[in-house]
């Protein structure tokens, strides 16, 4: 876009847009690209509706200028919001949901400037939809990334994870501290190079869901990954990286599950293949237990589908998944407290924790995918399943919602008593999602997401996704669109519909976080940061000590390597990320947001 206003083609735009707006004369100088407008940076599909918000209230009108032809082909009055965002201030809305002609636009509003290009067409978000689940493969331990596969960002294999040591708080009688174990594959959890189960779990549940709820779309994911040439979905190809390295994880001896697998201390910011630090595996737990049970129990049952492919692989996570529920219930609470353990044993462990105290959720969740997958009751009468009306969002610490999903998605498959518990569950996640609704049109932004600063913490990217992935499911139940297009509001938001203007993925959009919290990202010498990974977002707790441009929840992010609080990537925000562009794309005609 820096390129757009030139020469000739300037002077006969100003002179169109001055008459056509019935403006004054515009002063050249005083035209530029203005990031005081906020909008979906990719675009949007032709029946969709269409906002952009401008950080501004000394401007009325605005227009939609094609970009070849510099024509204005709507223009519309701006009205400002009901209510102010979260600095005190009322934003300008531009609505222009009306307009449907596919094509390239610019946004431009007289006295302030233009914006960055977009697009209105059929699968708008195509090019996202893949490159967040191809994400994934960049996050790939123990394998190459071939220029084939990887384009501009390839690199040697790291960490080879063949030569794992038991670490003394993993200890057993059986395999004594420092007996050698192998664990390749699985994902780089973050910007880190470590893999923590805990955060694998909710990961590979979400992506697993992604395929059970729309398994014809996804089947058609071509991602150019190393696997795309057999018979099996690229996408489940890209999990099985990682789950071949969580069945990796349990103790045959027990079935116990190992929290994580980690150097002692954090790497630097260095290509993988640099680091030569021992790795460990580190003291069993009951959430990362539970939480491989229940992955391992929902990849049986969809694996099940490729058993002429991947010939006993579904029995293999079968097994998995009922010798680690037999661990768990004879140790319902062994949490993983890391100061506790570095207090005991030799070498301390300083990276991620994943702690947790509470595994409720996670009893509730293994207990419903093993159900859903063997229709043995034993396990969904093991525990309460409805202890309480609460609703919350998936997050690593707590999984319980990633249950309810399952059940929903296989209600006909259920019983006479588990059809009535999914009947109070979709009337709690209605009730939930109503909740989201109310009051967001009124909004400075037009989004779910930011209604509160409650929203803001670590990671709150994840929560704006998340929430999408609760309305879709409401929409799901429902077929009411109002929850789609509310869904689709809070990715307009991850694509700078907010009080930043970043969008907060790599490589899609115009304004791009540069500099992620991301090792390869950091250390490979390529400009741009590896593509389609989506950073934690706005955070006013400064965890790790960064300044930030501001301390207003929404607007309290910083595009610095060194900003971890706000600046990293980490696969369980990317996952709901996949979840959410693939789910709204799968649906784009369904809901007729594109033209048949």
């Amino acid at each position: 876009m820096s390129f757009f206003f030139k020469s000739l083609s300037l002077y006969f735009f100003l002179t169109f847009i001055c008459a056509s707006l019935n403006a004054q004369q515009v002063n050249l100088n005083n035209l530029f690209l203005s990031e005081n407008i906020r909008f979906n940076q990719l675009g949007f599909y032709p029946n969709a509706q269409k906002i952009a918000v401008i950080t501004s209230d000394s401007v009325s009108k605005f227009a939609i200028v094609t970009v070849k032809e510099n024509r204005i082909v709507f223009t519309g009055i701006l009205k400002a919001s009901t209510n102010v965002a979260l600095n005190g201030k009322k934003t300008l809305i531009a609505n222009f949901s009306e307009f449907k002609m596919p094509g390239d636009y610019i946004i431009y509003i007289q006295n302030m400037g233009y914006s960055y290009q977009f697009s209105i067409k059929n699968d708008v978000f195509a090019g996202l939809a893949k490159g967040s689940i191809k994400a994934f493969y960049y996050q790939r331990a123990s394998i190459a990334l071939p220029q084939k596969y990887a384009g501009q960002w390839p690199r040697n294999a790291g960490h080879p994870d063949n030569e794992v040591l038991i670490h003394p708080s993993a200890a057993t009688k059986e395999k004594p501290f420092g007996t050698i174990i192998s664990a390749p594959r699985g994902w780089y959890d973050a910007g880190d190079y470590n893999k923590y189960i805990v955060n694998s779990g909710i990961t590979t549940a979400t992506l697993l869901s992604l395929y059970e709820d729309f398994p014809s779309y996804v089947k058609n994911i071509n991602l150019n990954i190393p696997e795309s040439s057999n018979k099996i979905p690229d996408e489940l190809d890209e999990i099985l990286w990682n789950i071949r390295w969580m069945l990796c994880m349990q103790d045959q001896e027990d079935g116990g599950v190992y929290n994580k697998l980690t150097n002692a201390f954090f790497d630097g910011m260095v290509m993988p293949e640099i680091t030569k630090l021992p790795r460990y595996v580190v003291q069993k737990g009951t959430s990362a237990t539970l939480d491989f049970a229940a992955v391992t129990a929902q990849a049986s049952r969809i694996f099940k589908n490729y058993d002429k492919q991947l010939p006993g692989l579904s029995d293999s996570c079968l097994n998995a998944a009922n010798k680690a529920w037999e661990w768990a219930l004879k140790n319902p609470n062994m949490a993983y407290d890391q100061n506790l353990m570095n207090n005991n044993y030799e070498p301390k462990i300083t990276t991620g924790g994943y702690g947790d105290r509470n595994f409720t959720d996670e009893f509730i969740w293994a207990a419903i995918e093993l159900y859903i997958t063997t229709k043995n009751e034993k396990y969904y009468n093991a525990v309460n399943i409805l202890p309480d009306e609460q609703m919350p969002l998936p997050s690593w610490n707590n999984v319980r919602l990633l249950g309810y999903y399952s059940l929903l998605r296989n209600e006909v498959s259920l019983k006479n008593n588990q059809k009535n518990d999914t009947q109070t569950i979709k009337s709690r996640l209605l009730k939930m999602a109503n909740d989201f609704i109310e009051g967001s049109s009124s909004t400075a932004y037009q989004t779910v997401m930011g209604k509160t600063d409650r929203d803001f913490g670590w990671g709150s990217n994840a929560n704006a996704a998340n929430q999408g992935i609760a309305l879709i499911q409401a929409y799901q139940i429902t077929k009411d669109k109002k929850y789609l297009d509310h869904a689709l509001s809070n990715l307009d938001y991850l694509l700078g519909r907010n009080a930043t203007g970043f969008s907060y993925i790599t490589g899609f959009g115009s304004k791009t976080p540069m500099f992620p919290h991301h090792r390869p990202s950091a250390a490979d010498r390529v400009k741009e940061p590896v593509p389609g990974f989506l950073v934690g977002g706005p955070n006013p707790g400064k965890q790790d000590g960064v300044v930030l441009p501001s301390t207003v929840a929404d607007e309290a992010y910083t595009d610095s390597m060194n900003s971890y609080a706000a600046n990293e990537i980490a696969i369980n925000w990317n996952a709901p990320l996949a979840y959410l562009v693939n789910a709204i794309q799968a649906l784009q005609y369904e809901s007729d947001y594109s033209k048949n």
